[in-house]
């Protein structure tokens, strides 16, 4: 039976391996002769707090190659914002430099106003040396007068590499810029600027496969590991010690509830009828607007199988630090290729509600979750555009996301929908649905929709708040995230608690003689994906120096979009949960 069940996911997670491999993989084999030219790119330059906010290198005055070609790059690279291009710099295998001189040349006053301006919002650059980032300032504000107005802004004019290598192969490279090297820009006036740099060679014991290890070291995990665990554990132990006490009230409720029925049942007085047991020929009543429901649900799958092959590639070591673009190239690959996936719980679900239009809801699945991405995207490229900066897609990638979606994503969720719809499931209702519907008694504010996702989504946040600091100081900040083993443990625990607290309120409800638990066991399920929007909000204001109208609208678009996902993936998570629960319950009794 295992063999059957792993096999496949392991032969799909392998072929998506293949494709994120082979988008990132160089042709190089990273070794080298004395004196052979090391390729040597410049990426880019930006605001360091505002790392959706980079331009191209040379956007800056900075000294420009003769012979300057641009790399080609893979599509998560562009999707990442990087633009290689060949750096002013000659860094030849082994070869030392002392103080040479890229160029000289003389600002104008806009040049030193552009340095300038790029100066106060301490811009960095970032480069790559045999697929090693390197990083630096581009100057500094000297502000040794108290007054604003006496400030000095300074421009680094030296930059020197310091290079490790083990025999013909480079295993680490630094970079630092000389304080004592500096032009001063203060002024509107033109300066004659000399650009140099210095390249140092030194061997090192490190073998070439542990290279990449310092970037997974303590300066980019937490500060403190063990303490990090610490927390986690505890805040996972808490929260499950929640939903334990919580599961073992509501089995011991539930029991006493079978208890009761069934004496009823002996008995037959004539006493009136409460609980949810009476409620048994509306409970499986369709909901309304039963083809969102389903394009909901599709969606919902889909992007919680996204999830899961986004883990086995993180957990087999796909994502370490650098890989340029290898996120974002497994998205739109595995994206594409579980499409067929939503179309096939779409319309199955869709039918099985009786549903008749399944063309239209296989349109609305498709649309659900990529038709406010697509609008997102549209409006936040616009806005890089304007500002000119890389974040903005080219035109030929922007063409090969459409033939993606054109070629591979709508042609499988058609034909995920056809053998949905002719599976010929039936929905397992164990009680059959009257014809008219029961009224709903009164019941207080707190037992409507509002206040009941508030509950929902309070806990299963509590276990994740921890964790997503670190998320976000990865994701919109400079940190490097690669302790992917906590994050799993905390997705399962996120799953756990959204599974029962949705079936607690959901029995809660149903005891209450409300039986329209359809939408609202989806709606909580769904509704931490609020709680991390609102999250967003502290983030932003409260933890991070981000600013501008780019950083703003790419961090909080770009973050609705995520947010979005995960209420489609949880609330997907809630109502399934329900469902089992509603149907073990009322297979339980009797129903007439």
């Amino acid at each position: 039976m295992a063999k059957k069940t792993v096999f496949p996911i392991f032969d799909l997670a392998v072929l998506i391996l293949c494709f994120v491999q082979a988008a990132v993989s160089s042709p190089s084999n990273h070794r080298y002769k004395e004196r052979e030219p090391v390729p040597l790119y410049a990426n880019k330059v930006g605001p360091f707090h505002n790392p959706s906010e980079t331009y191209r290198y040379f956007d800056l005055p900075y000294c420009i190659p003769d012979h300057m070609k641009e790399k080609k790059e893979a599509l998560g690279e562009v999707l990442n914002g990087d633009r290689l291009v060949s750096a002013p710099f000659k860094l030849d295998f082994l070869t030392n430099k002392e103080y040479e001189v890229v160029c000289k040349r003389t600002l104008s006053k806009v040049e030193v106003a552009r340095f300038r301006s790029a100066i106060v919002q301490d811009y960095y650059f970032q480069m790559y040396y045999d697929d090693l980032p390197i990083w630096g300032f581009i100057g500094k504000v000297d502000k040794e007068g108290r007054d604003p107005s006496e400030y000095k802004y300074l421009l680094y004019k030296h930059v020197i590499f310091e290079i490790f290598y083990n025999k013909d192969r480079v295993i680490e490279v630094n970079v630092r810029t000389d304080p004592n090297s500096v032009a001063d820009l203060t002024e509107d006036k033109k300066v004659d600027l000399q650009f140099m740099y210095t390249a140092k060679w030194k061997e090192t014991n490190i073998p070439f496969e542990k290279r990449m290890d310092k970037y997974s070291l303590s300066s980019s995990l937490p500060h403190h590991l063990e303490i990090h665990w610490f927390s986690i554990v505890n805040s996972c132990v808490t929260v499950l010690l929640l939903t334990g006490f919580l599961t073992t009230i509501l089995m011991r409720v539930l029991k006493n509830d079978f208890v009761k029925y069934a004496h009823d049942e002996e008995s037959a007085d004539d006493e009136e009828e409460t609980g949810w047991k009476y409620i048994h020929g509306d409970v499986f009543r369709y909901p309304e607007y039963k083809s969102l429901f389903a394009a909901a649900l599709g969606s919902g799958t889909q992007l919680f199988t996204l999830t899961v092959f986004i883990f086995i590639l993180a957990l087999v070591g796909v994502f370490y630090p650098y890989n340029r673009g290898a996120l974002f190239t497994a998205l739109v690959v595995i994206y594409a290729l579980t499409s067929g996936i939503a179309g096939y719980t779409a319309a199955s679900f869709y039918c099985q509600l009786e549903g008749t239009n399944w063309v239209r809801n296989l349109l609305l699945t498709g649309c659900l979750f990529c038709g406010p991405l697509f609008l997102t995207f549209c409006f936040l490229n616009t806005v890089a555009i304007v500002y000119t900066a890389t974040a903005a897609l080219p035109f030929g990638t922007i063409l090969v996301i459409v033939l993606i979606w054109a070629l591979v994503t709508s042609p499988l969720l058609i034909l995920g929908g056809i053998a949905g719809k002719n599976s010929e499931a039936e929905f397992q209702a164990p009680c059959r649905t009257t014809k008219y519907p029961r009224e709903i008694p009164p019941l207080p504010w707190y037992r409507d929709t509002i206040p009941q996702m508030a509950m929902a989504g309070f806990l299963p946040f509590s276990a994740i708040y921890i964790e997503l600091y670190y998320i976000f100081a990865s994701v919109w900040g400079h940190r490097i995230y690669t302790i992917y083993s906590i994050l799993f443990v905390v997705f399962i625990i996120l799953l756990i608690v959204t599974a029962f607290i949705t079936v607690a309120l959901t029995y809660f409800q149903l005891a209450a003689e409300d039986h329209k638990w359809w939408w609202r066991s989806f709606l909580g399920g769904g509704s931490t994906g609020l709680f991390i929007y609102g999250y967003c909000l502290y983030y932003y204001y409260a933890r991070s120096d981000m600013s501008g109208f780019m950083q703003t609208s790419f961090f909080f678009g770009y973050m609705a979009c995520v947010c979005y996902g995960f209420f489609l993936m949880l609330g997907t998570i809630g109502f399934r949960s329900a469902l089992l629960f509603i149907r073990h319950i009322y297979r339980s009794i009797k129903c007439e």
